[in-house]
């Protein structure tokens, strides 16, 4: 039996409480803000305050809004039970009811069932819905015929599995936005008529989805083109979100960031051309390393050039116990052949220790202690809370 509500009137002033009294076990959870004004409030604007923690204002917004239209607890405690029966937790409702006021308002049997029923179906498990719905309400919102089923057919052409499918709809619930599922399904079938093969597709979708729900993409995909990149591999991915995601603005000044360490132009576009993952690098993490690479190790930064790879490893738990490794090595006039100072970093750890740490059999103890004093070091730092540059610029 689902909560009552009563209303007390305030003798002296004339003015209506709307503190709701739950009787339900099952909503008490719910804890009640009290309170308290000299005007009459919609009964549903008092709901959203006492239960879930909405300001005067946005309780208001909500109504005026037409997002909560009723009158009695009955509707909305119907929804809070729906959801509770399906293993949501009391602040995942909040977490909801926040973002959309306005499931308060609907029909859960007719509107989320039969959706929860069909995520079931093709191996969702409760908690996976659970995360899919906290992560963007409006995504149920969605017709299941016209959005909901045909987005998760478009996804099974290019995604190996069910699971694969949920998990990529969990993870950019908000980029598979239902008003931009149409614009999405072109993208798609562009790429595909642009070259972009099928693995691509889905590594974008898995990854960046948001640019393929972007505008004017074909612009971004000639341009890519036309830098020397296939559309059939994977690098062609990183060289777009680079492009798609990074205003000129940015672009410019991670240029700029390079060349300050003495790259030009053109070595900037060279090692793009290599790996492109060298411009979604963040400025701090580029001046970072080559700050480490030329004024402590006094290495020549157009080394750097040639494996730009080396970005996207960890300063601290990467190059910095191998660097001091080879350092040793450099000043015992070891190795003997001409090895690039970078190529060592590219290495597996297991590689890099048999090449250039237990291969010297005289120095091996000194150089493994001096290795694992680093690394032990690097985690140290990392588990007390210090800070450590960032590997990637996430804009979009």
């Amino acid at each position: 039996m689902l909560s009552k509500w009563f209303f007390s009137q305030n003798a002296v002033s004339g003015i209506i409480s709307t503190t709701p009294k739950f009787n339900n076990p099952l909503l008490q959870h719910f804890s009640i803000t009290r309170f308290s004004t000299t005007t009459t409030h919609p009964f549903a604007v008092s709901y959203l305050i006492n239960n879930f923690g909405f300001s005067h204002e946005s309780a208001l917004k909500a109504f005026n809004n037409k997002q909560v239209r009723f009158n009695t607890p009955d509707q909305p405690d119907s929804v809070i039970t729906f959801f509770q029966n399906y293993g949501f937790s009391h602040q995942n409702i909040r977490i909801i009811i926040k973002k959309a006021p306005s499931f308060l308002s609907s029909q859960p049997h007719n509107m989320l069932l039969p959706k929860f029923q069909f995520f079931l179906s093709k191996g969702a498990s409760s908690s996976d819905i659970v995360l899919l719905l906290t992560a963007n309400p409006r995504f149920l919102q969605s017709s299941l015929e016209k959005r909901i089923i045909p987005l998760f057919e478009l996804l099974s052409r290019f995604l190996k599995t069910n699971k694969d499918i949920i998990i990529c709809l969990i993870r950019h619930s908000t980029a598979f936005s239902m008003n931009s599922y149409h614009l999405i399904v072109d993208n798609v079938n562009l790429m595909s008529d642009f070259g972009v093969s099928d693995n691509v597709i889905a590594s974008m979708l898995q990854s960046r989805p948001s640019i393929i729900g972007s505008k004017d993409l074909i612009k971004s995909l000639e341009e890519v083109k036309n830098l020397g990149f296939d559309p059939s591999m994977t690098t062609f991915v990183v060289a777009l979100a680079a492009k798609k995601c990074l205003s000129k603005k940015l672009w410019d000044e991670k240029v700029h960031a390079f060349k300050k360490w003495g790259w030009s132009d053109e070595a900037v576009f060279r090692a793009f051309r290599i790996q492109p993952n060298v411009m979604l690098v963040s400025i701090d993490k580029i001046d970072s390393l080559m700050s480490f690479w030329v004024n402590q190790l006094g290495w020549n930064s157009l080394a750097l050039t040639k494996r730009p790879h080396i970005f996207s490893y960890s300063l601290e738990k990467r190059i910095t116990p191998r660097a001091s490794v080879l350092q040793f090595l450099l000043m015992k006039g070891l190795p003997k052949n001409n090895v690039s100072l970078v190529t060592p970093f590219t290495y597996s750890e297991k590689l890099f220790l048999n090449k250039f740490v237990f291969s010297f059999k005289e120095e091996s103890d000194y150089l493994l202690k001096l290795y694992e004093e680093k690394m032990k070091l690097a985690y140290t730092k990392e588990n007390n809370g210090m800070p450590m540059p960032s590997t990637e610029c996430v804009t979009c």
